[in-house]
């Protein structure tokens, strides 16, 4: 698998706004952020998509839910709700090969799926 630019943010061997790192988790600002706060919560282990995911990622995707929701706390979105994204693939818009989670908030993010009734 070719490098990533997130591999290469994980090594800071390009500048990235990390706001979290540990030796399984790695945190940083989106380059183009779609809400007030968005962060991207990466395993460090470089999967290209969650259909390589096997047992032993167990431990570093949980982390990685973990860390994002600590990060929503720090970042004073958790009361109002905010929204994690995992991207999959071309139909699901994923545009760096490496599995990367979105924390998205700061804002009300609207409907998704506008056609679904929420029973609001």
């Amino acid at each position: 698998m070719e490098t990533t630019i997130f591999e290469k943010i994980i090594k800071k061997e390009i500048p990235a706004t990390i706001v979290y790192q540990d030796e399984w988790v790695t945190a940083f600002e989106d380059i183009n952020p779609q809400a007030p706060v968005h962060i991207l919560v990466v395993p460090n282990e470089p999967l290209a998509t969650t259909n390589e995911l096997t047992e032993k990622q167990d431990l570093a995707m949980g982390k990685v839910v973990r860390i994002a929701s600590q990060i929503a706390k720090e970042k004073g979105i958790a009361e109002d709700g905010y929204r994690l994204i995992i991207n999959c693939n071309k139909h699901g818009r994923q545009e760096v090969f490496h599995i990367h989670l979105h924390l998205l908030g700061g804002k009300d993010l609207g409907n998704m799926l506008p056609n679904i009734n929420y029973g609001d």
